[in-house]
């Protein structure tokens, strides 16, 4: 175990040192609210919301005040920003700053190509002068910390990571996330970690290891191989927010932890489904749920059929019932109604 990972303080951004070295990845369309508190609750060490625009003219829209909502949530509350022009972002940083937010995380990472087309996202990445002015003018802008989340480059001949990463500590950024993938690749291939591991040993600010880690032992492995001071885990969480206990688990004990029980998933489910629509109201709620119900469903045999009983329903009591034919009655409902018929 090399000594910049397991061995070592837990990882600080600015103020705020994690209880631990597993990070839920900001995903756009998953880590809204309702799943983030789920991940925290499960073990994850930090949690990071969707991207936001930079564009405030677009803030009035639904899902910007939905991404832009984090009442209640514990800190450090960190949000994601993403856009292509430096005094947009600064102002965008400052007002989440304002809002709440206790970290600001910079998107460079995203390859989706209504992102890229704009000049945001991982295609930041072939202009390092704007790098430059983007990330000193939003550290400038706010007294939270800053970090920053982008790929090993754009494309395999122009892998630049490592120049962006040192740019980013002369800044001030305070912590890197790195996808071991390059643009271009988006999520095809595999993820590779020499250029994480390259990175770590260019710069002294935290750096966290992201892409394909999907158990304890891929994160042990990628620890180990990288120096990374914490795994950042993205689409392995979909539908399995027990993963950042599952790995937390391995790295203290170097044992696999036993997945849930059918008791504890149906638990979660249902707490997630009451949450989403809490949040989003019955009519948007029920539609957002029938995407994490489908990632929850996909490791059975039988995923695929449930998905397909279960995605027509159209009201909150429908999708509870089909959990209740699932799973069974949740617990203390039975005993809540023959407590009534005594009480009668």
């Amino acid at each position: 175990m090399t000594e910049t990972s397991l061995h070592a303080e837990l990882p600080r951004i600015g103020v705020h040192q994690l209880p631990n070295r597993v990070i839920l990845a900001p995903m756009a369309g998953v880590t809204d609210r309702p799943f983030r508190q789920q991940c925290r609750e499960l073990g994850a060490g930090l949690v990071v919301s969707e991207m936001v625009t930079s564009d405030k003219r677009l803030w009035n829209t639904v899902k910007s005040r939905t991404r832009m909502n984090h009442a209640g949530e514990p800190g450090p509350r960190a949000v994601q920003i993403a856009g292509g022009d430096a005094a947009m972002l600064a102002e965008a940083a400052a007002l989440n700053a304002e809002m709440g937010a206790e970290i600001i995380d910079i998107n460079m990472g995203c390859p989706a190509k209504k992102v890229c087309n704009k000049a945001a996202g991982s295609a930041l990445m072939r202009d390092e002068r704007l790098v430059g002015e983007i990330l000193e003018a939003v550290v400038r802008a706010v007294k939270v910390p800053v970090t920053l989340k982008m790929r090993t480059g754009w494309c395999e001949e122009t892998r630049n990571a490592i120049t962006i990463a040192r740019m980013a500590e002369s800044a001030g950024i305070q912590a890197l996330s790195v996808h071991g993938r390059t643009r271009q690749q988006k999520y095809t291939g595999e993820a590779e970690y020499d250029t994480i591991a390259a990175v770590k040993a260019a710069v002294s600010i935290p750096v966290f290891a992201n892409g394909d880690i999907d158990s304890g032992e891929k994160a042990r492995h990628v620890l180990d191989y990288t120096g990374a001071d914490a795994v950042m885990v993205g689409r392995a969480a979909q539908g399995n927010p027990w993963i950042f206990r599952e790995i937390n688990h391995y790295l203290a004990t170097g044992q696999v932890a036993s997945g849930p029980s059918d008791a504890e998933r149906a638990q979660v489910m249902r707490t997630h489904l009451e949450a989403l629509y809490e949040f989003y109201g019955d009519y948007m709620g029920v539609r957002i749920a029938r995407k994490h119900v489908g990632w929850y469903l996909a490791t059975r045999e039988d995923g695929s059929e449930l998905k397909r009983s279960f995605n027509p329903l159209e009201e909150p009591d429908e999708q509870r019932q089909f959990l209740t034919r699932l799973f069974g009655e949740p617990e203390g409902i039975a005993r809540t109604e023959t407590q009534g018929s005594h009480a009668a």
